[in-house]
């Protein structure tokens, strides 16, 4: 019997010790994996190649699990609220148009310091996430609007080969294909869009240098008094009411329009929906009268724990063969240099979108410019639906309000 128990006893014993064994060996097991959160939008065909790219990573980093954060909507309002409760992401996929903000707030790691060739990429994405020679996002792709069209239209009327070098013959084009059946061109109240009108003509909203207000320019406004009367005078454009419940993407799709501008983002839908001719030709820009770029990239959150194997990550995410599988679906245009040759080919001229780099320019921001876009964007929409004059709008104690901005 007291041989039984001590047996017993040191059996017990044994499996105790094994499973305090087997549990430190899981909880260090455990310690050893580094956890990366990665924050990014994008559109469901976006996110399945993203989930695909981490499950390449995480199969030859064993060590790695990234957890993929998407958030498809309010995507900055979101990650406001992240970095002021510090529950911010590792790696935080970005646009140049909110960089400044995180920049000048100390919220992004300075990539410059690590070994990353720029040479590898076009200098005006670059220039979208740099500050005081200081680069804080890797950057993935560059977006510039260009002029989508049916081509069929343009041919009963005798366009065949459609050059536009100014916003005045833009006009002209548009007022010339607008009948019963079609409207010449889209009308988009966002900034994002008649901005490139103001540029086109020699205007803007900021000055290149950040420091001045450029929209009560006389080239901006010109600008964007043709814009409005295009609306409302030449009826070229489709108003609110005339839109109704679609899209003015979806007109275009229908032949309501003749003419359509937006980015790079609408080629895959136009490639699987549109059953009709159509092609794209460059927004009119000039060396002297540039137009806009904007560029998306991922950055690191300076206080991230795990800098340098986000960094790891994100240099895995900006590799030639990474790229290249979300190049080749024709959803961005790529700002990696040696990607571009696998823009996905088709009877649709896309080097455009790369040959437009020469007459653009990044969108001149800083740390403010959400908040002045907002003002901005408010203003303009009683300015295209109401009768007052640009001036009675933006009145000296509005661009005061911008101004005490920059």
């Amino acid at each position: 019997m007291l041989f039984y128990k001590m047996k017993k006893n040191f059996l017990c014993f044994i499996i105790l010790i094994f499973s305090f064994l087997l549990f430190s060996y899981n909880s260090k097991s455990n310690t050893d994996i580094i956890n990366l959160k990665f924050s990014t939008w994008g559109s469901q065909s976006e996110i399945i190649i993203l989930k695909e790219l981490i499950l390449e990573y995480e199969k030859n980093n064993p060590n790695i699990k990234i957890e993929l954060i998407h958030i498809p909507q309010n995507y900055f309002q979101k990650i406001h609220l992240l970095f002021a409760s510090n529950l911010q992401s590792d790696i935080v996929f970005i646009n140049n148009l909110y960089a400044p903000m995180y920049i000048k707030a100390n919220l992004l790691e300075d990539l410059s310091k690590y070994n990353i060739n720029k040479n590898n990429y076009f200098d005006e994405a670059l220039q979208c996430f740099s500050s005081n020679n200081k680069l804080y996002a890797i950057p993935r792709d560059i977006s510039a609007l260009v002029i989508y069209y049916n081509k069929n239209i343009f041919k009963e009327n005798n366009i065949l080969n459609p050059k536009i070098d100014n916003i005045y013959q833009l006009r002209n084009i548009a007022k010339k294909l607008t009948d019963k059946n079609h409207f010449g061109l889209n009308f988009e109240e966002n900034s994002l869009y008649w901005a490139y009108f103001l540029a086109s003509n020699g205007g803007g909203i900021l000055s290149d240098n950040k420091k001045n207000l450029i929209l009560d320019s006389k080239e901006s406004k010109e600008a964007i008094n043709l814009y409005k009367e295009m609306l409302y005078k030449d009826k070229s454009m489709p108003s609110k009411s005339q839109i109704g419940s679609m899209t003015t993407a979806q007109m275009f799709i229908n032949q309501k329009l003749a003419m359509y501008i937006s980015g790079r983002w609408m080629f895959p839908k136009f490639q699987e929906t549109i059953h009709f001719n159509w092609d794209i030709m460059p927004f009119p820009a000039s060396d002297k009268n540039k137009v806009y770029i904007d560029s998306s990239g991922w950055a690191i959150s300076r206080n991230s724990k795990h800098k340098q194997e986000a960094l790891q990550f994100i240099t895995f995410l900006s590799s030639e063969d990474s790229i290249n599988k979300l190049t080749k679906t024709g959803l961005i245009i790529p700002a990696l240099k040696s990607s571009c040759n696998k823009i996905h080919n088709s009877s649709q001229n896309s080097q455009i979108f790369i040959d437009l780099m020469k007459y653009s320019k990044p969108t001149p921001v800083n740390e403010n410019y959400s908040f002045i876009n907002d003002i901005i964007n408010e203003k303009i929409q009683t300015f295209f639906n109401s009768n007052y004059t640009f001036d009675e709008i933006f009145n000296e104690k509005t661009k005061h309000k911008i101004e005490s901005l920059l």
